[in-house]
């Protein structure tokens, strides 16, 4: 695992965005799994600023979205689906018709069920993901795979915590108009994407982010997930780095392997 610290929110957005161009592949057509929230605007704003200069093309490139509530209507303006093409399409180039998202639209648990197992299978069709772009919650959660999900799981239907649908309410006019349900890519699913950049900032996301770095790898903490992938890259902003007991090896890391002269 790399761990970079940088000083502000726009410096780690900077060295995210990096981070991701440098893990996709030469030519058109990446694979993107894409994050939802505030975590990563930054780096997708960096994305575009690297479209812009043309130093990557996204014209043919694929996403896979994380998540998706179940039960909101088409087009509704907080699904994620909605959400991701303002933000992601509408941002750095990516095509619709390139946008995967979980199908939350069945109505039944049999159809819902159907759909996840198909969205693994859409991912693996596409030839997995090249560089999956993650944030963590305050409590470590990592898509909507909250403390206790198994870490082999796959693309699945869930239940979401009252936490969760309380810190979702502000997006929402009435509190009651939280979905209950959602499909997220399971821990496992993720873990099988080439590379895992995670961006994390402020202090509020300290705890989670130590927690995931550098305490045991556990069902407890699902971030803690990136210690066990080959290739994950952990950028972080002082404040969410404040927690971590190691900084200075990961400051002695950044440095590089050249040796002195």
């Amino acid at each position: 695992m790399e761990v970079i610290v940088t000083p502000t929110p726009e410096s780690a957005a900077s060295a995210a965005a990096q981070a991701v161009l440098s893990g996709l592949p030469a030519g058109a057509g990446p694979v993107l799994g894409l994050a939802t929230g505030s975590s990563p605007l930054g780096l997708y704003a960096e994305l575009a600023a690297a479209a812009a200069a043309g130093r990557v093309d996204f014209s043919a490139a694929k996403g896979f979205a994380l998540d998706e509530y179940v039960g909101l209507p088409a087009g509704h303006v907080q699904s994620y689906r909605e959400v991701l093409i303002r933000e992601v399409c509408e941002v750095i180039g990516l095509p619709m018709a390139g946008l995967n998202v979980p199908d939350g639209s069945g109505a039944t648990q049999a159809e819902l069920e159907a759909g996840a197992a198909a969205y693994d299978a859409a991912i693996a069709a596409a030839g997995g993901v090249d560089v999956q772009i993650l944030g963590i919650g305050a409590n470590g959660h990592v898509g909507f795979n909250e403390p206790g999900s198994s870490l082999s799981s796959r693309t699945r239907l869930k239940r979401l915590t009252a936490r969760t649908r309380l810190d979702n309410a502000r997006f929402f006019e009435h509190d009651g108009d939280v979905p209950t349900h959602c499909i997220t890519q399971g821990l496992g699913t993720v873990l099988e994407a080439r590379r895992l950049v995670l961006i994390a900032t402020g202090a509020a996301k300290a705890a989670a982010v130590a927690a995931a770095v550098e305490g045991p790898l556990t069902a407890s903490c699902p971030g803690s997930i990136l210690q066990w992938h080959a290739d994950a890259v952990v950028v972080l902003d002082e404040a969410a780095a404040s927690g971590l007991a190691n900084r200075e090896y990961y400051d002695d890391a950044a440095r590089g392997l050249a040796l002195a002269p």
